[in-house]
């Protein structure tokens, strides 16, 4: 027998008792004494016992979840023998000790619900017929055993189990005769006899005598409810003060177990009811690689629980509660889970109709594009709608209405602009002059800082925005219609779709391929939308100015917060606030070249206009071939050549208006004179060099603009740039010569106007002149560099009246431009000449040699305008002295010349100083402007001619004269020798014949004696001009020949 049935046996706590407990003992004392001390005990001290604080113990059994013992043992030896306990063979056979109690009892013999077929199946499964004949022998000998000591026990207690059941007795017809009078008191006396002899000693109430008096309420009788009766009010009185008191604890409790069965439910199915937080969470920080996980796992559930109905309906069996609840619960996370899933895809659905082409976003893989990203996501989802052909679609609506409400806007803007510079104030040819000076000397690298007014370059701004927005394919229009184009070329080809998803069990794989019509669709979308650019383009260059103010007022309206130009793409950005109820009217036509040209702002010149129209076509003629290149594009042979006329009509029309522009400011390059020295040729003004740079500046933005070199450059894919036609070149040729004729004409009016106040005027000079005012603009040539011949005057007042008339602005203007001339007919124009052949390919030899005669003519006019007014009045001078009647010496031997002479040389040395400060020499320091190092050559042509004239008006003189005595061939020797001999270095031989036909004249006129006796006196002649050469050669030394390796000082 185990330590623990002896101990159950005697009722000890444990198996080892250090002393014996003193309630054993209680159960020896006798009846007698135990109603002796009836009154000190209590009553029911028998149905008391198992209350004691020393009840037996069973070290074994287990409390149920109410709390409550039984008799159940956590574990228990092997009731066939074994050496191993129970749950120790459940444990090696694989089965949890955590089993539930439930089936756990099953395999106890101390339960209720101990299974004999189970236990043998599970605990002996292996075991042999013998070992479980041994077996069924131990079991038979531990009852055997079982049943001895029972019977022992039951003997030794039986004393105790008969007060037992009289106490009980006697309580119980207490209870029942409550209220009545028993006829006897019912006498207990101890016995160790039978218990039937016991308990016939026991005296009962007849029915008679207990239905003498009325039961109380209290009676246990069926008229009292058995006793209820007169307790029931309190009863439910005190259950409902239970009930208040502990009803919330009790509450609390059965919650607890029922929320303690929930979370072991939830515990076990913890991965179903966390994916509906999960997939949440996985959504809102935008985790696509969870969400998917957590998605294709709920389906998969979703999946197991359909299956695990399916089965059930096709077996006809009815679903057991674990099923049940497997399902329910599969239903209740799938809900959630399709909402949140269904609510996701339409937010991705919304994000991929408006996502740009070329937008990426980070995931942990790195930049993905974004589109992909969304396609991806929905294909992983499930869809019906193909993701792909529905973003194509939209970015398509999305690019077309862009584009329409974008060059709707601009083609407002640009006129609204047009309208204004219309109407306002005609630039004056100054202030157009002004800005014609501002072309680049160095050549076209240099940018100019400013071509135009304000208002011009911000029409020309407006214009080169709107292309550079619409046609740049970084950045534009047409590079969201190239970039749209290689997206759909490459789910067109399928490369894209190596990187989509198939989705749950490959059900978007229908998606990845998109059907032959909708290709052609795509490919008849992006021909529609390169028409759309392609016109719009075309409608700036070749359209004229929009008459109609409703046509205007139409497209602009206010525009929504998602469309296309409330995106801030127009070229003038919110600063430009369109109006339509005050648009401004168009000016009346007053035959403008720029009238019938919308991309032309009114009054531009042509150095802006070269400027910005070669880069719009540049910008054109790129954006041509890059829409050319587009499959679909270049597939159509009407769209290649639409191509290629929007190319030459938009150049054909800038090169139009440009040499319109070009002739018109041809006739404002007179105003390029400022008469202001150029700071490197000091002979020159800076008008040659203006000219020749706004020419080289016209002709190299027209060189860009008929063979757009730099859009052919960049592009190489398709060529849709033509070689300008012979037609167009002719009209550049024609132009060009036209504004070298009319700058020229322009030098000769600038040359020969008036030099008073009211021509004063109209100059407005830039540089160091534009500072003075009236008489002061004409300051000395010593002092600025302002050419003016007014304060000539003042410095030469010593000299005589007469002449002052030859030293005035105009004979100035005139020098300078002759030099000028020189100049321009030497160097600048065959330069422009060359430039021209070179830029565009073409010969000018005709055109070239009429520029040269035109310049000689120029030439000549000047220069007889210059010489002409000295011509008169030295032949005045020259004439009126020789026929004085007091030109004949009143000696024999005359000494002096005449004053004429004097008078004459005078004005030839005003007319030297006058052409070598005006035109100093090129290698003259700035430092010393009146000792020129070698002399003009305009210089030498002027006096040359001067003293060709001079000779030849000293011949008409003398000839006017009948005789001459002695006396008057020396005068005449004397006066023409002078002359002759100081102004040698000025002498050809054309003066020298003029020279010798005066003593033909003079010896014709004379008589023999007076020839003899002149060649007598000629010795003393040259002592006499010898003495004079030495008197004057101060005032005369201008004339003086300089020495070589040194140069001669100015008078």
């Amino acid at each position: 027998m185990d330590d623990i049935d002896i101990a159950s046996h005697y009722n000890l706590p444990s198996a080892d008792p250090e002393e014996w407990p003193a309630a054993l003992d209680d159960e020896d004392q006798p009846v007698d004494e135990t109603l002796h001390k009836r009154s000190s005990s209590r009553r029911y001290i028998a149905l008391e016992r198992n209350n004691s604080s020393t009840r037996s113990l069973n070290l074994g059994s287990t409390k149920s979840n109410n709390g409550r013992e039984h008799l159940v043992q956590k574990d228990e030896p092997d009731p066939l023998g074994s050496r191993d306990t129970v749950l120790n063979i459940l444990q090696k056979r694989g089965l949890s000790g955590e089993v539930d109690s439930r089936l756990k009892n099953r395999f106890m013999l101390s339960s209720t619900s101990f299974s004999p077929a189970l236990f043998l199946s599970q605990i002996h499964s292996t075991a042999s017929i013998h070992s479980l004949l041994d077996g069924l022998n131990y079991l038979s000998h531990s009852i055997d055993q079982k049943s001895a000591s029972l019977k022992v026990l039951v003997e030794a207690n039986f004393e105790r189990f008969v007060r037992a059941k009289a106490t009980i007795d006697s309580v119980y017809t207490e209870m029942r005769n409550q209220g009545t009078q028993p006829d006897s008191v019912p006498y207990y006396r101890r016995s160790a006899g039978h218990f039937r002899s016991h308990s016939g000693n026991v005296r009962s109430i007849s029915p008679a005598d207990a239905s003498t008096a009325p039961p109380k309420k209290n009676a246990l009788t069926k008229e009292s409810e058995y006793g209820m009766n007169g307790i029931r009010v309190p009863l439910m009185e005190a259950s409902v003060k239970a009930e208040e008191v502990w009803g919330p604890a009790l509450g609390g409790r059965e919650k607890e177990q029922m929320l303690k069965s929930v979370v072991d439910s939830m515990e076990k199915n913890r991965v179903i009811y966390e994916i509906g937080g999960q997939l949440s969470r996985s959504i809102k920080q935008r985790d696509y690689e969870s969400a998917f996980e957590q998605y294709t796992k709920a389906r998969a559930l979703a999946k197991d629980a359909r299956n695990i109905a399916d089965t059930a309906t096709t077996s006809g069996r009815p679903l057991t509660d674990e099923e049940t609840h497997t399902i329910l619960s599969m239903g209740r996370m799938w809900m959630d889970v399709d909402q949140q899933v269904q609510s996701f895809k339409r937010d991705l659905w919304r994000r991929l109709t408006d996502v740009p082409t070329t937008s990426t976003t980070v995931t942990a893989s790195g930049m993905v594009e974004e589109h992909m990203e969304l396609i991806s996501a929905l294909l992983e989802l499930g869809v019906e709608d193909n993701p792909i052909w529905v973003w194509l679609l939209s970015r398509y609506d999305f690019l077309k209405t862009k584009i329409a409400s974008f060059c709707d806007r601009c083609k407002v803007e640009i006129e609204i602009l047009r309208r204004r510079l219309a109407i306002g104030e005609k630039p004056t040819p100054q202030t157009v002059a002004s800005y014609l000076r501002s072309a680049p000397l160095d050549g076209p690298a240099e940018v100019p800082e400013r071509l135009d007014t304000d208002q011009v370059i911000e029409l020309w701004e407006c214009v080169h925005t709107y292309l550079i927005r619409l046609l740049s394919s970084q950045g534009g229009l047409l590079g969201e219609v190239l970039d749209y184009w290689e997206v759909a070329e490459s789910f067109i080809n399928g490369t894209k779709q190596k990187l989509l998803p198939a989705g749950f069990e490959g059900e978007s794989r229908k998606h990845h391929q998109l059907s032959p019509d909708r290709v052609a669709g795509l490919q008849n979308g992006v021909v529609e939308l390169v028409t759309m650019i392609r016109e719009s383009v075309l409608a700036l260059f070749a359209d004229s100015p929009v008459e109609d103010a409703a046509l205007l007022s139409s497209p602009v309206s206010p525009p929504s917060p998602n469309s296309p130009v409330s995106r801030g793409i127009t070229p003038t950005e919110s600063r430009f606030k369109l109006d339509p109820k005050n648009i401004p009217v168009p000016a009346p036509k007053s035959g403008e070249p720029w009238e019938d040209y919308v991309f032309w702002p009114p009054f531009a010149n042509c150095l802006s206009g070269v400027h910005y129209i070669s880069k719009f076509l540049v910008i054109i003629g790129t954006a041509a071939s890059e829409m050319g290149s587009l499959r679909p594009v270049s597939s159509s042979d009407s769209s290649h050549d639409h191509l290629k006329a929007l190319v030459s009509v938009a150049r054909e029309r800038a090169v139009r208006v440009v040499c319109a522009v070009w002739s018109k400011d041809a006739e404002h390059c007179k105003m390029l004179e400022d008469w202001t020295r150029d700071p490197e040729q000091r002979d020159l003004t800076k008008m040659p060099g203006l000219f020749v740079a706004f020419e080289s500046a016209i002709l190299g933005g027209l060189q860009k603009i008929l063979y757009i070199s730099e859009a052919m450059a960049k592009s190489d894919t398709v060529d849709v740039v033509t070689q300008p036609p012979a037609k167009m070149l002719q009209t550049v040729r024609s132009h060009f010569v036209s504004s070298v004729y009319k700058a020229l004409s322009g030098l000769v009016e600038n040359a020969e106007r008036p030099s008073g106040p009211e021509a004063e005027s109209e100059w407005v000079l830039v540089g160091p002149a534009a500072a003075m005012n009236g008489d002061d603009a004409a300051s000395s040539i010593i002092a600025v560099d302002a050419v003016d011949a007014k304060s000539r005057v003042s410095s030469t007042a010593s000299f005589r009246d007469t002449s002052m008339s030859l030293m005035n602005m105009q004979s100035v203007r005139i020098l300078l431009t002759l030099s000028n001339i020189k100049v321009l007919q030497a160097d600048l124009l065959p330069q422009l000449v060359t430039s021209f052949e070179t830029s565009f390919f073409v010969k000018l030899s005709e055109e070239a040699k009429t520029i040269r005669d035109v310049l000689d003519q120029i030439d000549d006019r000047l220069f007889q305008s210059y010489i002409k007014p000295i011509l008169s009045t030295l032949n005045k001078e020259i004439f009126n002295g020789v026929t004085a009647p007091n030109w004949v010496p009143s000696t024999s031997r005359p000494e002096q010349v005449r004053p004429y002479v004097y008078n004459t040389m005078l004005s030839l040395v005003l007319v030297h100083t006058e052409i070598s400060t005006t035109i100093p020499s090129s290698s003259h320091s700035t430092t010393n402007r009146t000792s020129p190092t070698a002399p003009s050559p305009l210089l030498n042509t002027v006096l040359s001619h001067l003293l060709l004239q001079v000779s030849s008006s000293l011949l008409a003189a003398f000839s006017s004269r009948p005789t001459y005595s002695l006396a008057g061939l020396m005068q005449a020797t004397l006066d023409t020798e002078l002359i002759a001999q100081t102004m040698s270095q000025y002498s050809t031989d054309e003066a020298s014949n003029v020279q010798s036909q005066i003593y033909v004249e003079l010896d014709r006129r004379t008589t023999n004696e007076a020839r003899t006796r002149l060649q007598a006196e000629l010795g003393e002649m040259r002592g006499i001009l010898k003495r004079l050469r030495e008197r004057t050669k101060g005032e005369f030394a201008c004339f003086k020949k300089p020495r070589s390796g040194t140069g001669a000082q100015a008078a």
